[in-house]
């Protein structure tokens, strides 16, 4: 008989079966991992939605199986019998799959790279500072992503630079066509009761609202998705990619992560509908590159970085952080924030379970890296509170970029910035309570003097990064350095 074959609830695409294969199949619905841990109710729905949605597409084929706990399921499921699993997308789960003597392991799938193929690249530069942008031009050559030959389209490897727009000057909205967005259905009304009658019977806790489902959860809804933003929102990507507007949380980013990270979408299929929109007319190249290099350079890169960096990379903690997330953090409590940069950027993950890259880094990270939070903390949050989070993506994400955790093995400096930063890339500043201008006083930006904080803190360290030596040494220019350190030691973990 052909042996069982296991999917995950990340491993939903065609791309995660053998063409020609008509190997029965095994999904199993744990409760236990909505005991451990506290996930955003949208989350929690869009993961089982997206399950469910693919076993009624998979149909007699499937054995579906609700279980407390995996090993109770696949038992159910095969008993003793052998069963196969491409690699699964975190330690945890590696870990279990490989204590069953039944199971048997094959390649990852949903990647560009296959991990040998990363370990080679990394341990022939080296294994230390491994540079993303070094990563990203091997992957496109070795691909032939967005090239013209042997060079890159457009004469250039890197478009940063027309991608770093602030926000046009008095605009409410990019006034992008808006994204796709699905239609709820009888299996999405059947998810809704089932995490209401967790939440009652007090099995299971969620953070966060659950309004209707805002993100793909079958691959004929990511395919619209996908073909949405190429076709209607890619042309206008790039400018303004790191732009923050408060009206406008979603801009012309393609919301295609969480699809891609459930795998319903293969990142290969991804890059090429942007490199045939540019090829054909329709989207600037520095539009198009700017989104090759989130799939096919960032993404690509944090998740073999999660997997060559060891599982007690997570762990790190160079700069010494131990704070506690405050409450009114865990709990997405956006209303007791008065600072309206933090505030916006908590309702939205509060309200929808994302913002895109600019807000989870230079506002969200970047005041808990300032407030010296434990980054093993932050990173859980983000994990728990994004629909697009996962463990292989937080770690590297958080523990290495965001948190500067890892000391600069991942990044040559810390992300974060004071106010002036924040109200040049977007219109939050107006109307806040603070001034990003000021760090002193009633109107004392946090993120202004929160910044001058953390440089203070770490000033031994940070004054031998060459990159940022020149903020490190503008502290001795500081008349007030003193009542800015005495202020935001008296702010303690309130909400700013």
């Amino acid at each position: 008989m052909t042996t069982p074959h296991w999917l995950f609830g990340d491993q939903l695409g065609p791309h995660f079966l053998t063409a020609g294969s008509d190997a029965p199949l095994v999904m199993i619905e744990a409760r236990s991992v909505f005991r451990r841990r506290r996930f955003h109710r949208a989350k929690a729905h869009l993961v089982l939605s997206a399950m469910r949605h693919r076993a009624a597409e998979l149909g007699d084929r499937v054995r579906y199986v609700h279980a407390e706990t995996y090993r109770e399921g696949l038992r159910e499921a095969v008993g003793d019998g052998p069963v196969t699993v491409h690699h699964p997308t975190s330690y945890a789960a590696l870990r279990l799959v490989r204590s069953l003597d039944s199971v048997t392991v094959l390649p990852a799938r949903g990647f560009l790279v296959a991990h040998d193929d990363f370990r080679a690249w990394a341990d022939g530069h080296g294994g230390q500072r491994l540079r993303q942008e070094d990563f990203y031009r091997w992957v496109r050559r070795s691909h032939d992503l967005l090239m013209d030959g042997d060079g890159p389209a457009g004469d250039r490897w890197n478009h940063d630079h027309d991608n770093r727009e602030p926000p046009p000057k008095g605009a409410r909205t990019l006034g992008a066509p808006p994204p796709y967005r699905p239609r709820e259905d009888e299996i999405d009304e059947e998810v809704r009761h089932d995490l209401d009658r967790w939440e009652r019977d007090g099995s299971v806790g969620f953070v966060g609202r659950d309004g209707p489902r805002r993100f793909p959860a079958s691959r004929r809804e990511a395919l619209a998705a996908l073909r949405r933003f190429v076709e209607h929102r890619l042309a206008g990507f790039g400018p303004y990619e790191d732009a923050m507007l408060a009206r406008d949380p979603v801009m012309s980013h393609s919301l295609l992560s969480s699809s891609l990270n459930l795998g319903l979408l293969d990142p290969a299929e991804c890059a090429e509908r942007a490199e045939d929109a540019w090829r054909a007319g329709r989207a600037p190249v520095n539009s198009v590159e700017g989104f090759v290099r989130q799939v096919a350079g960032w993404r690509e890169y944090v998740w073999q970085l999660y997997w060559y960096f060891g599982e007690d990379y997570r762990h790190r903690n160079a700069l010494r952080h131990h704070e506690r997330l405050p409450q009114w953090f865990l709990e997405l409590d956006a209303d007791a924030v008065r600072a309206r940069c933090l505030a916006t950027a908590l309702a939205q993950v509060r309200d929808t379970g994302w913002t895109h890259h600019i807000p989870r880094l230079m506002l969200l990270g970047s005041h808990a890296l300032q407030r010296g939070w434990d980054p093993e903390a932050v990173t859980d949050w983000f994990h728990r509170c994004f629909v697009d989070g996962y463990d292989w993506v937080m770690v590297p994400n958080v523990v290495g970029m965001s948190q500067y955790a890892d000391g600069g093995r991942m990044t040559t400096k810390p992300y974060t910035s004071g106010g002036s930063y924040v109200n040049r890339m977007s219109d939050l500043c107006g109307g806040c309570a603070y001034r990003p201008g000021e760090r002193s006083g009633d109107r004392a930006c946090p993120y202004t003097a929160g910044y001058w904080a953390f440089l203070h803190r770490h000033r031994a360290r940070l004054e031998r990064n060459p990159r940022m030596a020149q903020p490190v040494r503008g502290l001795d220019r500081l008349a007030d350095l003193e009542e800015v350190l005495h202020q935001e030691r008296q702010r303690g973990d309130g909400p700013p």
